[in-house]
């Protein structure tokens, strides 16, 4: 808080003490006691300890919801980190609710005003002052273009930026703080964690960012008849108001209603199926908020999906990494399992490889013999997160994420079609990205480039740097190095064979490359590949029988 204006570190320091304050009477004195603030009022306040009529997770519960929207947001995002809190608190926190109050619209009209340069009636042809919806962030509201599309306004709450800045400021100055003066810090990264959650927050806020989030999902999406991604409106779009194009429809989760419709249930599990595994698998980049109230079923049966501000992504070590850890558990491979967590860097130093082994093993044993239709991904979730929290193991923010999202779009496809086998629709999928990452395709062959273009540069350099360490030891030369000509030698050996090394692997890489694409092709040009790859296969034992005979 140094530097900052006398008024606005007043302001964070109240903010922190009334933080504190709600924390302590809600029975958490003894954590805040690890904090900076022993102070008189605080001492006072842990002489009343919190009613025992709940229990301490709600209790942690009920806090967060009395802080407001910054907290709220927390909460959501720790319901989803069964690494960072026991299971209680997970079950507990994933009741939080972000219902508040709707704004007068004035009140809105006036952020719309200040946004667009414009009073809504004379830039919308109506709008409805009656709100669709209303959470702790923004307020959404029915609206026609000058031109009759029907749209959704999503207007951000008045002055809700500054007062999560400063509760953010004060989180990150928190995590800081315990990261480095409590045990705590011994055993989770609260400072990453801090980081990760005002940066969702901050995109969250940016409307801007999820109107780009939207547009990239429609691309993503634009070939699959059973999604559909409304448009943004541009021209009435800022940081603080979103205009979407408004789609009709049921909620997916009330099955009656679909059912009166005449919708097919297996063909709706099917698209909703086809949304996961493609944003998941194929993507890398999911919808983070799938809830019911997200995703309406329109008339035509297909998904229509939006609130496109909480997004999560995956890279290709990631998703392939989840694939593997998803092949060891189905073949009972718990020390397979303990040493791909390790792998991923999710298991800490000091973990008791043995007893974890053990317990994965105890875990997968539940499963044996049950057909994969019937286990439910929500139960198995439930039961890994005690062990997850009992061994420290720190899977990625995002992995957690995405634990979540599958276990919403599980429910939702078990409602649809409780026959739905979503294993079996995922698994060409997975095939396919584990192909991509073993056999050669176009961005493993421009890595292989780009390494040897740099390797290239080296070797080139490595004759003229030797040839000038040469000369100057002949004219008696002060060097940087103290090189005799014996080592000299090593290094010209150690350079021609790791030539040799890079040309066998780029001859071998090119020549497999080439074959398929000759096969059934002329038959000169498959002997010439034929001679080459035994002329690689010959090098390279050339190369491997010299460094094994000079050891």
């Amino acid at each position: 808080m140094i530097g900052l204006p006398l008024t606005r570190r007043i302001g964070q320091l109240r903010r922190y003490r009334h933080i504190l304050s709600v924390f302590v009477r809600h029975g958490f004195g003894s954590v805040v006691s690890m904090l900076p603030a022993e102070r008189g009022w605080l001492r006072r306040m842990r002489a009343h300890p919190a009613s025992e009529s709940h229990s301490l997770p709600e209790h942690f519960r009920q806090a967060l919801e009395e802080l407001g929207p910054t907290f709220v947001k927390l909460g959501q995002l720790l319901s989803t980190r069964p690494d960072l809190l026991p299971p209680d608190y997970i079950t507990e926190l994933i009741r939080l609710q972000d219902n508040v109050p709707p704004l007068p619209w004035e009140v809105i009209r006036q952020v719309i005003v200040d946004e667009l340069g414009a009073p809504p009636e004379t830039v919308f042809r109506q709008v409805d002052p009656e709100p669709m919806a209303a959470a702790s962030l923004a307020q959404v509201h029915a609206a026609t273009l000058p031109d009759g599309q029907r749209v959704v306004i999503k207007v951000q709450r008045p002055n809700i930026v500054p007062t999560i800045e400063v509760d953010l400021t004060i989180l990150k100055d928190l995590a800081h703080y315990v990261q480095h003066h409590t045990p705590l810090g011994k055993y989770y990264d609260l400072e990453s964690v801090a980081e990760d959650f005002a940066e969702t927050l901050h995109q969250e806020l940016n409307y801007l960012r999820e109107g780009h989030n939207a547009d990239r999902f429609r691309q993503n999406f634009a070939h699959e008849n059973g999604v559909y991604i409304p448009m943004v409106h541009w021209e009435y779009t800022t940081r603080r108001v979103l205009t979407l194009e408004r789609i009709l429809g049921i909620k997916i989760d009330n099955i009656e209603a679909l059912k009166a419709a005449g919708h097919d249930g297996h063909q709706l599990a099917t698209y909703a199926a086809r949304l996961s595994v493609k944003e998941i698998l194929e993507d890398g980049f999911f919808h983070a908020d799938p809830h019911p109230g997200n995703l309406l079923v329109m008339e035509d049966g297909a998904i229509g999906a939006m609130d496109f501000g909480m997004v999560g992504y995956l890279s290709d070590e990631d998703r392939v990494n989840l694939i593997r850890l998803y092949a060891v558990a189905i073949q009972l491979d718990a020390n397979g399992a303990v040493d791909q967590l390790i792998h991923i860097g999710a298991a800490p130093q000091d973990v008791d490889r043995h007893q974890l082994a053990r317990e994965i093993q105890m875990l997968l044993r539940r499963y044996v013999g049950i057909p994969l239709n019937d286990i439910q991904v929500t139960e198995v979730i439930n039961e890994v997160r005690p062990i997850v929290f009992r061994h420290r193991l720190r899977l990625p923010g995002s992995y957690w994420l995405l634990a979540k999202v599958i276990s919403m779009m599980e429910s939702i496809g078990r409602r649809l079609d409780p026959d739905f086998d979503i294993f079996a629709f995922a698994r060409p999928s997975a095939k396919r990205l584990l192909a991509q990452t073993v056999l050669p395709n176009r961005r493993s062959v421009e890595q292989l480039l780009r390494q040897g273009l740099v390797w290239g540069d080296l070797l080139e350099e490595l004759p003229r740097t030797a040839s000038r360490l040469l000369s100057r030891i002949d004219a008696r030369e002060p060097i940087p190095l103290t090189l005799d000509r014996e080592s000299l030698d090593r290094l010209d050996r150690l350079a021609t064979r790791l030539a040799l090394s890079l040309i066998v692997a780029g001859m071998t890489v090119g020549i497999a490359i080439m074959m398929p694409t000759v096969s059934g092709g002329s038959i000169l040009l498959q002997i010439i590949l034929g001679m080459a790859f035994a002329i690689a296969l010959g090098l390279g034992f050339w190369v491997l029988i010299s460094i094994l005979r000079k050891r």
